[in-house]
Order: structure tokens, then sequence, then C-alpha cells
């Protein structure tokens, strides 16, 4: 669906802000799908600016779910609030930054799965299978919106882990990285969102057995391997500009 789509029918604002039928909230939920689709599909470019009249008058609704979508989009990352200026989109992230971040993952999130292991409570290990359930849903799905909406719950999985694991430090660190964010704009690749599901399974799954070992081993093959498929792509990236330079 694009996103002309999302914000169907009518777009005369009513008094509030909201068409008719359709709550401020549900509305303010059509808006942060369509801007998704948008970022994901790089039709927003990276580093580029956002306002909230520009997209207000492209969108045709008021401002109100606007200012509620990048509110939401600002707390998962998606986008960086400028003083006096709107917001801005995160620029696309860099090979060498990846290497950081990928670096960073592997002292911190095998620990994560180590401790979550040990201390995760039965609801926690139910909260992490229904956020898998939730991924198996838009596994495989097409275009960027279904590929963007199964990058923010890998996300939250991880953060998942991380809240189970009751180390807030790593769970800030890694937040504060956003790193699916970055990782999921450089490629919509449907084979990326099928390993990784079967990779997140194998996490799971030592967890809920209680085996400290078998989730830090789990974790860390799954980050390394992430980190294997998005290398790929900076691979092809800088292959498509080399090529590109000599014609």
């Amino acid at each position: 669906m694009d996103d002309e789509a999302v914000i169907a029918g009518r777009r005369e604002d009513m008094p509030g802000g909201t068409p008719p039928g359709r709550s401020r909230g549900r509305l303010a939920d059509e808006v942060y799908e369509a801007l998704l689709g948008q970022m994901m599909s790089l039709r927003i470019e990276p580093d580029s600016r956002v306002t909230i009249d520009a997209l207000a008058r492209e969108l045709g609704v008021s401002q109100t779910p606007i200012r509620d979508a990048l509110n939401r989009m600002e707390a998962e990352g998606l986008v960086v609030r400028v003083p006096h200026a709107g917001y801005r989109i995160p620029p696309q992230i860099t090979r060498h930054r990846f290497e950081d971040m990928l670096e960073i993952r592997l002292l911190l999130e095998p620990a994560a799965a180590r401790r979550s292991a040990e201390r995760a409570s039965p609801e926690q290990v139910a909260g992490m299978r229904s956020m898998l359930e939730d991924m198996a849903e838009l596994e495989g799905g097409k275009g960027p919106m279904a590929y963007g909406a199964f990058g923010l719950r890998d996300a939250a999985f991880h953060d998942l882990v991380a809240l189970s694991a009751e180390n807030q430090v790593i769970r800030e660190a890694l937040a504060r990285l956003h790193t699916h964010v970055h990782l999921f704009r450089l490629h919509h690749d449907a084979q990326v969102t099928h390993l990784a599901m079967a990779e997140h399974e194998e996490v799971l799954a030592a967890i809920a057995a209680r085996d400290p070992d078998a989730a830090a081993y789990a974790m860390r093959r799954h980050i390394l391997r992430s980190g294997e498929r998005f290398r790929r792509l900076f691979d092809e990236a800088e292959a498509a500009e080399g090529m590109a330079e000599k014609s």
C-alpha cells in the first residue's frame, strides 16, 4: 500500500483535526505508517529535514496527528528533533559506524542474553514469544512498510531481552545506538527477515530453557551472522559506486 492509500478517505479536517469517523489516535497511526513507509523506501532521504507544516499539506491532515506521529518516531529513534527547525531524518549509516556498532553489540548483547536466561520471568519469556509471533506475521512481507515494521519489532525483541536481563545500563546503551533503525534502512530483503527469525527463535529457546551459555552463544551467533549479511550490502554499494565512477 502506498503512502497516499494509507491516508485514505476524505482529507478535510474537522474541528480538532480529525476527519469524520476516525479518532485522533487512529489518524496518528495512519500518519506514522505513511511516514515510516516513506523513510524506509528512502522517499524521505537520510539527513533531510522534515517539517510539520509540509507534512500536513502533503498528507492532507492537520498538524495534530503529524505531531503525534513524529513524537512517536522520535521516541523510536526514527527522527531527531532540531530546536526551532522541526525534525531531521538521521543520516544513513556508514561502514565505519556499522563496524563500531557491531563491536559494541558483541560485547553487550550476549551478556544480556545470558542474564536473561537466568533472570527472565515467565511473563517476560511470554512477551518475547508474542513479539516473535508478531514478527512472523510480517516475515517476507513486500514493500518498505512491512520491512520497516519488521525492523522495529526486531529492535523491540532485542530490547525485551535486555529488559529481562535486569541491566538498565546495557538496555540504555543499546537503545542509544538505534542499531536496527539504521540497518533496516539499508536494504529491503525478505531473506534477511527469514534468517533473522530463525536466529531469534534459537535465542528465545535458550532463554526459555534457562541455559545461559546457550543463550549467550545464540545471541553472539545471531549478531555475527547479521553483521555478515549487512556487510555484504556495503560491499555491493561500494562496487556499484565504483562501476558508476568508471562509466
